[in-house]
């Protein structure tokens, strides 16, 4: 198939668009590098992807609506898989107006290109964030998620009823996709497996909020991946036993789809620490902080559905990913 990435030197989408090409896909991979964080890990990831076959990069920004029309006028795609947004709960307390023309603006030139173009599935990115205030767990799709606790997953519900609403207007499939605490090599500075490694081996006190009593469904980006792939490869269909007396939040009469991809095993922050410094084999100095706005005590995806419709769960032990994780970092940074 031919498939737009946006995001594409994000860290889900760097991985993403390996597995496709490994595949045999062509992918056209969009993306702005902007300066959230360090552009030149940015760039090494594409320099990975640079010359592979079947691999085209477009540099443009998603708020640019020219460019973003442009790239669907000059391209037929069979999927778009849509990654790219402003990320960060803790950035959106400072920088709002950079999540309304990334993840709200853009992600409506997004949906405008699908439309005129006929895109036959779009897949997009959403967050465990959305559930906010919810206190029930696992966290299932089916749940309402009226109580966002950020303007980041403000923005992300958002995503979900535009997208809903295209499918609805224009029978456009799209399927949302909530992640949980991604991690993993090539992973995001800005992330807290990122922030403590470089701490620890600097010997600098780790910053734990909450002092370490929150939970964490961590994932594993190899897991994340091969949920992608498999939902994306499925045309989202819609609930032909939907009632709007009733109506279930996590699908619909037309064809829209939502599901969790977590690890369905939260994990303490403190255990997270434990099992760091076990890889490191050093001692973190820790600063404990309290809870800070936007945060939320825990994540725990339900991903029964994930199950049911794709024979997927992801699997990786934290132990293991964060083992590779280290790995990796050493590597890159020789250290």
């Amino acid at each position: 198939m031919r498939i737009l990435v946006t995001g594409a030197a994000g860290f889900i989408g760097f991985h993403l668009v390996q597995r496709l090409l490994d595949r045999g896909d062509e992918v056209v991979g969009f993306d702005n590098l902007n300066a959230y964080y360090d552009i030149t890990l940015k760039e090494a990831r594409l320099a990975r992807l640079d010359g592979r076959p079947g691999f085209v990069f477009v540099r443009g920004d998603l708020s640019d609506r020219v460019a973003v029309g442009r790239l669907f006028s000059d391209n037929s795609f069979d999927r778009v898989v849509h990654l790219a947004a402003q990320a960060g709960v803790r950035y959106s307390l400072t920088n709002p107006h950079a999540y309304v023309e990334s993840n709200l603006a853009g992600f409506l030139n997004i949906l405008e290109g699908c439309r005129h173009s006929n895109t036959p599935h779009l897949v997009y990115a959403s967050s465990s964030s959305v559930y906010g205030a919810n206190s029930s767990m696992p966290f299932s799709v089916h749940q309402n998620v009226d109580h966002p606790v950020s303007f980041y997953a403000a923005t992300k519900k958002s995503n979900e009823l535009m997208a809903h609403a295209y499918s609805h207007m224009y029978k456009l499939p799209v399927t949302g996709l909530r992640f949980f605490t991604v991690y993993g090599p090539w992973g995001r500075p800005d992330m807290a497996l990122f922030l403590f490694t470089r701490a620890i081996i600097e010997g600098s006190p780790i910053e734990i909020f909450n002092e370490g009593h929150l939970r964490r469904d961590f994932t594993f980006i190899d897991d994340i991946v091969e949920g992608v792939m498999r939902v994306t490869d499925r045309i989202a269909t819609s609930n032909q036993s939907w009632n709007s007396g009733s109506p279930d939040p996590g699908t619909s009469s037309a064809p829209y789809r939502l599901y969790n991809i977590g690890n369905n095993q939260p994990v303490e922050l403190l255990r997270f620490i434990e099992i760091l410094e076990e890889k490191l084999e050093r001692k973190a100095s820790r600063k404990l902080l309290p809870m800070q706005p936007g945060d939320v005590l825990a994540t725990f995806a339900d991903v029964s559905d994930l199950v049911r419709d794709f024979d997927f769960k992801p699997t990786t032990p934290i132990e293991t990913g964060i083992s590779r994780f280290v790995d990796w970092y050493r590597e890159y940074y020789q250290v």
